[in-house]
């Protein structure tokens, strides 16, 4: 099959009144694909699905342990937090710690992900900075290894060596060369390749053991920092943290933007990789969730689970008017 895939149905009454497409892989510890729906050759930006690539120089390298960093500031890097202050504090002292100010980012003045963050700021009647973007942890840990390198600071620049580490994980963990790459949204360069590669890469980190080598130690580091902390990863109400927690074994899970998904399951050394075409965000929520329950690691009567998979569409006036369902194939 070349083509996408129906994979979610949106329904009102007795009509599917609207159908979101895609692409999905599920792939074992050797890279192979075990189940594909959609094209799994199809080449995708994986966007923020892909911070914990960006992390690995971070570890490899030395920076993280010269700096004392933490599984803490671990899940921060690969994190597209709510900007909350749990997350901008630890940003902003992360920064301290380095001899930085939140001026020293490029990843640009953004408004918190999180309602109650947002709300907190208009209350507040402040302005949000850099350290609100929910790419600021991800940028401190740039910060970080741009001065362990001796590098200077404008790291997001594609000719930069923080970005040359990055480019060269991500190419040698997924396992092929990167045609090239886009902007992303906190300015840094965001690296192509086929959604086979990403879901191989995350089987990769499924599948790694502590010890075995540098990289493999790198990607457990990671894997298990994001498990650790799952509200550091996004935040409250959000479907990384979420089903995180809703998982019955340990899973990391990770969105990416223009409904972009990844998650790493190591009890079953297997990874995941979905995109949906329109790049909606109700249907990589549903996917992921449903991939997750065909999986075995996920119960669909979890209330997490619910809130995603065969969801409730509510009106105005809190009536319930249709549903947002997995299609029959990930059933």
């Amino acid at each position: 099959m070349t083509q996408a895939a129906p994979m979610v149905e949106i329904w009102r009454g007795p009509l599917a009144e609207s159908l979101h497409s895609g692409h999905a892989v599920i792939c074992d510890a050797g890279g192979d694909i075990v189940e594909a729906w959609g094209d799994p050759q199809t080449l995708v930006l994986p966007r923020s699905s892909a911070k914990m690539l960006q992390a690995l120089p971070l570890i490899e390298s030395g920076a993280a342990a010269s700096h004392g960093l933490t599984s803490e500031h671990l899940a921060l890097s690969c994190a597209s937090h709510n900007g909350t202050e749990a997350h901008t504090t630890r940003v902003a002292a992360w920064l301290s710690a380095l001899g930085l100010t939140e001026g020293d980012l490029r990843c640009a003045s953004d408004a918190p992900m999180g309602e109650a963050a947002r709300n907190a700021l208009i209350r507040a009647d402040a302005a949000p900075c850099q350290l609100h973007n929910n790419c600021s942890g991800k940028h401190a840990g740039f910060l970080t290894l741009a001065q362990h390198l001796g590098a200077g600071p404008e790291y997001i620049a594609p000719d930069h060596p923080v970005q040359i580490a990055c480019r060269a994980a991500f190419e040698e963990v997924t396992g092929a060369p990167s045609p090239g790459y886009g902007i992303d949204g906190c300015s840094a360069p965001n690296f192509m390749t086929t959604l086979h590669s990403m879901a191989r890469a995350m089987a990769r980190f499924a599948s790694a053991t502590n010890g075995a080598d540098a990289r493999q130690s790198a990607m457990v580091a990671l894997r298990e920092a994001m498990m650790t902390h799952p509200d550091l990863v996004a935040g409250e109400g959000r479907a990384c943290t979420e089903l995180m927690r809703a998982c019955s074994e340990p899973v990391a899970i990770k969105t990416g933007a223009e409904g972009f998904f990844i998650a790493i399951l190591p009890a079953r050394q297997m990874g995941l990789a979905l995109k949906i075409t329109d790049g909606a965000t109700r249907a990589s929520e549903c996917v992921v969730a449903a991939l997750l329950v065909r999986l075995g690691a996920l119960d669909p009567a979890h209330p997490a689970a619910k809130r995603v998979l065969n969801a409730p569409i509510l009106n105005a006036a809190g009536r319930v008017t249709g549903a947002i369902r997995p299609a029959a194939v990930l059933s």
